[in-house]
């Protein structure tokens, strides 16, 4: 029987949590092939869906391995890198600050924020997905260890328990308010109209087709009513 970890402590996220968690072969929880498959099926689900990259929010960037897969999917997009830890802010560059308060003078095309929000506890977590949500000018992909991963799905023995469990319904109930899912970790905000067939979306996700909404200036024009046979 799966145990829950204990509530999260002030965690420091130094060169040995990152060496734990990242670099050493023995104990990484993921690797750089794994964050470009990921960076890739992010980008093709926004392609899909008609919306376009031009600008990308990494918030929680750790040791930045979604980066270069970026650049190298969408070499016009600027990427900006956000990023709590002192140690990786002074080693790699990025901008210090918190998904929970940062407030640039823009959106950006395409927000991402991977396994970050477990950490902080239930009043900063709300707070930093409205704020993610807002910052999102098209999509939005959020991934956090839940309850139901920890129980579940991940190697207990590699994963930081560490952490804020908390359902996966704790999160979706909460960006409902603002956006749609498209799938796959994937919200677009209500006020613009992914392109997206039935069979694509989520079973209990609301049509783009429905309610106010608008496209996205640069999103392709495509035949909602029919495709050549053979689709």
């Amino acid at each position: 029987m799966t145990r829950d970890p204990p509530r999260a402590r002030s965690a420091r996220f130094d060169a040995a949590y990152f060496r734990r968690h990242y670099t050493d072969p023995r104990t990484r929880v993921t690797t750089p092939l794994e964050m470009r498959g990921r960076a890739a099926l992010i980008l093709a689900a926004m392609r899909q869906a008609g919306l376009p990259v031009h600008s990308i929010l990494d918030a929680g960037c750790g040791v930045g391995w979604l980066r270069a897969p970026f650049a190298e999917l969408v070499p016009r997009a600027s990427y900006t890198g956000l990023e709590y830890s002192e140690y990786l802010c002074r080693r790699y560059g990025w901008i210090q600050g918190s998904a929970v308060d940062y407030a640039p003078a823009r959106r950006f095309d395409l927000v991402v924020c991977y396994d970050v929000l477990q950490y902080l506890e239930e009043r900063a977590a709300a707070r930093a997905l409205a704020n993610l949500a807002r910052l999102a000018r098209y999509g939005l992909y959020l991934s956090a260890l839940t309850l139901e991963d920890w129980r579940e799905n991940c190697e207990q023995s590699l994963t930081d328990g560490e952490v804020h469990l908390r359902p996966a319904e704790w999160y979706r109930r909460r960006l409902a308010r603002t956006c749609r899912h498209l799938g796959f970790g994937i919200w677009a905000p209500k006020s613009v109209r992914p392109i997206l067939w039935e069979l694509e979306r989520p079973a209990n996700s609301t049509s783009g087709a429905r309610g106010p909404s608008r496209p996205a200036p640069d999103a392709r024009a495509r035949p909602r009513r029919s495709r050549p046979a053979g689709r």
